[in-house]
């Protein structure tokens, strides 16, 4: 994981992206992050509204990928706000989201239910 944050952080200087000491925030967005923030939230199902906006303190998304890694492909099945074609790969995209996390020291993210293409639009609006 290291080294792919390295190489990433060569396009992208992460810990320039994100400092929290300075007051700025990690946004996440996309389906692994939706997803752990929704498990945070102990949702019953997902509602994209609560999601919108809320956010996740590291350690919550520590012991959310802990749960995961440690869980079985029916148990992650099982978990209300877990999308079908995620459950094979939660576990993953929350190890990602906790490594960024710990790479920057953002202590929380803040969670997004829009992405780039709705900032595209925007902007050309």
């Amino acid at each position: 994981m290291d080294a792919a944050l390295d190489l990433a952080e060569q396009a992208v200087p992460l810990t320039r992206a994100c400092r929290p000491a300075d007051g700025h925030a990690l946004v996440g967005l996309a389906g692994s992050v939706t997803t752990v923030a929704g498990i945070a939230l102990g949702l019953e199902e997902y509602d994209s509204s609560a999601i919108h906006h809320s956010r996740i303190t590291v350690e919550q998304v520590r012991e959310i990928t802990a749960k995961l890694l440690g869980s079985t492909h029916a148990e992650r099945a099982e978990i209300p706000v877990m999308h079908p074609g995620r459950v094979d790969v939660i576990g993953a995209g929350a190890v990602i989201l906790l490594s960024i996390m710990e790479r920057t020291g953002a202590r929380e993210v803040v969670v997004s239910e829009h992405d780039i293409l709705d900032g595209i639009a925007w902007s050309i609006a």
